[in-house]
C-alpha cells in the first residue's frame, strides 16, 4: 500500500525534533581527524552547494530505530545532490529519501568492533551506501569498500597505499598519520591553512624572483654605462 504524505506525516516523527544524540569522540586524536577530513572538502569543494557534510551526526531513517537506539551515526558521511545548509541531524524521509553515498567511520577501542561489522552491514544492506571506509587514528587500521551489486567489496590500494573513491573522485591515503585526501594525480589536498601558507610561499618566491631579475638588470646597467654607453 502506497501511503500519502499525510498519512506518513502522521506515523514518523516530527523531524524537527530530531536533534543529533551522538557521543563525543574518543579522544583529541579523533576529533582532529574529524576536522581534518571535513574542512579539507569543504576547501576543495568551496565553490559548490549541492552536496551536505555530517560529521559525528545522527542518521534518522524509521521508527524502529528511534524505538532501538542501537547503534550511532556515522562519523563522517557525504550526501551529493543536496541542498547545502545547516542540519540539527540527517532525517531520511524529510530529505527525498536520500542516504550517504560515502561513509567514513574512525575506529576505537570501544567501537572498532561494531564499525567493521554491525554498521557496515547497515550500511551495506539498509543504507546501500555506494562507498564505506574506516580508519583508526591510533593504529592507522585503513580499508574501504564498494558497493557491488547488493555487498560491499574490497577497494583494493594502490602503489602507496591510497583507495580510489568513485564518490569523491578523490584517493583516500595515509600521510604523516592522518587520513587525507589526494588528487588522481597524487597531489595532497590541502587543509585551508596549507592552501593560504602555499599561497604565501609562492607569492615570496614570486618577489624573490622578481628582485633578482631587478637586480640582473641593475648590474648589466653598471656595467654598459661603464662602457659608455647610454642605458636610458
Amino acid at each position: 500500500m502506497v501511503l500519502t504524505p499525510q498519512q506518513l506525516d502522521a506515523i514518523m516523527p516530527d523531524a524537527s525534533q530530531l536533534y543529533s544524540d551522538e557521543p563525543e569522540m574518543e579522544s583529541s586524536l579523533h576529533y582532529m581527524q574529524l576536522l581534518l577530513l571535513v574542512t579539507c572538502l569543504e576547501w576543495l569543494w568551496r565553490d559548490r552547494n549541492d552536496y551536505f557534510i555530517g560529521a559525528n551526526l545522527t542518521i534518522y531513517f524509521s521508527r524502529q530505530q528511534l524505538r532501538n537506539r542501537d547503534f550511532r551515526g556515522p562519523d563522517f558521511f557525504l550526501i551529493k545532490q543536496t541542498q547545502k545548509h545547516p542540519r540539527n541531524s540527517w532525517v531520511v524521509w524529510e530529505e527525498d529519501g536520500k542516504y550517504p553515498n560515502l561513509i567514513i567511520e574512525l575506529l576505537s577501542t570501544s567501537t572498532a568492533d561494531t564499525d567493521r561489522n554491525l554498521k557496515k552491514n547497515l550500511y551495506q544492506d539498509r543504507f546501500h551506501t555506494p562507498e564505506y571506509f574506516y580508519f583508526s587514528p591510533d593504529t592507522l587500521e585503513f580499508a574501504g569498500f564498494r558497493l557491488v551489486g547488493s555487498e560491499y567489496q574490497d577497494i583494493a590500494p594502490n602503489a602507496n597505499g591510497w583507495r580510489w573513491s568513485q564518490e569523491l573522485d578523490l584517493y583516500l591515503g595515509i600521510n604523516s598519520g592522518k587520513l587525507r585526501y589526494f588528487t588522481l594525480e597524487g597531489v595532497l589536498v590541502p587543509t585551508p591553512e596549507e592552501a593560504a601558507l602555499q599561497t604565501q610561499l609562492e607569492l615570496q618566491q614570486q618577489t624573490l624572483e622578481l628582485q633578482q631579475e631587478r637586480q640582473r638588470a641593475e648590474r648589466l646597467a653598471e656595467r654598459l654605462r661603464a662602457l659608455g654607453m647610454d642605458v636610458e
